[in-house]
Formats: structure tokens, sequence, C-alpha cells
């Protein structure tokens, strides 16, 4: 039986010290039961994952990691079927209500699975964590309660554009309306009671996800959002080689041309993405989820400290 929350909205920071740690040990119960290793990969590495619009913050000789993604995959490649890691990634230049340059990050895989087994790993998650966290498997967020119980919204990306931004970015796609409809049409018009799943993204949005063997239009990558705050994102893993090289080409001779840094290709990752088997996984910012849990405006709620630097 749900009870109410124990504490206030936005409570005192020992509150939100003791939900945060609920959350995060109950995080890893979670996985336990399902028979996940956690596991711990490097936070400075040698050469960040290129993608488009993130850029790493340099330290040392090296930088520090934005995802623990390729040193996941590389664990995957070498036999491990289950792995989970809960810890600090960092982007430089994210600043804002939802964003800070040092956040942690909860990713995790499963070799041979499909991009629905990790969707049903966050809608089974999302209740669990909650109940642990807070005391109920809902969240009061902005006004509204959030029942994490509940069946999930399942929009396309093509359902949810035609529907709140009249237009289609499947069948003809615009990087630059697309990025911007998405964050000013079509993320504030989700439904804030409920947890959203949006798929069938297009493939030129595909990241890291395989392209849909039954539609080469789009990845095979999903968003899962909670009271229209995007908290998930998640991948049928691509394990073609020369695709990533592709991918990597294209993402660099952007970046050159936009004035960012490029970073060469992880070639120890491209050598063990060659043993790697069909796999699934995802990435959940775990300081959104506290927010969330509990009721806070910004991260500032769910960050013990957050340190303004200079950018």
């Amino acid at each position: 039986m749900n009870v109410g929350l124990p504490f206030p909205l936005c409570p005192a920071p020992e509150h939100r010290l003791t939900i945060r740690a609920r959350t995060k040990a109950a995080v890893r119960q979670f996985f336990i039961e399902r028979n996940f290793l956690e596991v711990d990969t490097p936070i400075l590495v040698r050469t960040p994952a290129l993608e488009l619009h993130i850029d790493a913050i340099q330290a040392e000789a090296g930088w520090l990691r934005t995802s623990p993604e390729f040193h996941m995959k590389r664990l995957l490649a070498a036999g491990w079927p289950r792995i989970m890691q809960l810890g600090p990634c960092f982007r430089r230049g994210e600043w804002g209500r939802w964003h800070n340059p040092e956040f942690t990050m909860l990713e995790w895989y499963r070799a041979h699975a499909g991009l629905e087994d990790v969707v049903q790993d966050v809608i089974n998650l999302l209740p669990y964590v909650a109940q642990a966290g807070v005391g109920q498997t809902a969240c009061n967020w902005e006004g509204r309660r959030i029942d994490l119980c509940a069946e999930p919204l399942r929009w396309t990306v093509s359902q949810a554009f035609q529907a709140l931004a009249g237009w289609d970015p499947v069948q003809e796609f615009d990087p630059d309306r697309f990025d911007r409809d998405l964050v000013e049409r079509v993320e504030p018009a989700m439904p804030k009671d409920r947890v959203v799943v949006l798929s069938e993204f297009p493939a030129a949005c595909a990241a890291f996800a395989r392209i849909s063997p039954s539609n080469p239009k789009v990845a095979e990558r999903c968003e899962v959002y909670v009271g229209g705050i995007e908290l998930a994102n998640l991948y049928a893993e691509l394990t073609d080689v020369e695709e990533y090289r592709r991918r990597w080409q294209s993402w660099a001779s952007d970046r050159k041309r936009r004035g960012r840094p490029v970073y060469p290709p992880d070639e120890d990752f491209l050598r063990d993405v060659l043993q790697m088997p069909p796999a699934a996984g995802g990435a959940l910012g775990f300081d959104r989820l506290v927010m969330l849990l509990i009721g806070g405006p910004d991260l500032d709620c769910a960050l013990p400290f957050r340190e303004r630097l200079d950018p």
C-alpha cells in the first residue's frame, strides 16, 4: 500500500540527502535482483566518444568521460552479459535547470536483448526506486501527481511531431528545426501526469543506435520522459564497425565546421566491438530522477553542492 511523501516538496538538505541515498541504493538493488553485475570503468580516458552535440572536459593528458558507454560495451564484448554502472560523468558547457557539467549517470547493458527489454527496465525501475526513496510509487512535481505505475503513453516521433509541431521529421528531416521543435513545441506539450516513451527517432538522430531493419528511416532508439523531462535514452546497440566509422567521420566534419573540438576514434573500442553480441542499453540521468522524486524545481535540489564554476 502506498503512503504519502514523508517530506515536504523540495525538503530540507538533510532530507534530500536521505532521499538521494535511498534512491541510489534502490537502483543498485533493482539491478542485483535481475542478475546485473555492477562495474567501474575509467573516468579519465584517452579519447571521449565523438558525438555531434556533446563536448568533453580536458583533464591532464586525457579527458573526463562524457559517458562510460564505450568501456561498458567492451565488457559486453569480453563476455559479460548484464552490466550496470552508477557514477559521475562530465560534459563541457552543460549548464541550466536540467543540466550540470558534472552529473551522475546510470548506464546498463543487456547482451542478446532488444530495445523493448531496456524500455521495460525503465518502466519497472521507476516505481521501484520511488517506493524506496519517497515511500510511494508516484512523485509530485510542479503541482502534478505522476503515477509511475500507470501504463506509459507511447508515441513515435512521427506521431508526436505531427500532432504537436505540424510536420514529420522522419519523412523530411531538418536537424535545426527538429532540435528547436522538440524543445519548444513537443516536450512542453507532453502529458505531465504519466511516463511517456518516445520512439522511432529519425535515422539521422541514431547516435550509437542501430537503424531499424524494418524501416531504414528510423533508428531503434527511445527516450523516456517523466513530467515532460527527458530522463532516459535507450538504444538497440550498433555493432557494425564500418558504420561507427562512417558516423564518426560525418560528425567530425560537422564539428570541425562549427569550430568544436574533434576527438580521434577510440581504436581499442573499434577493435573490441567486432566481438560484441547483439545488445540493448540505456542511460538515465540519476540527478534528474532524484529531482523529480523530491519535487524540486531544478537540479539544485538533487545535487548536494552544485558548484557554479566559471565556464
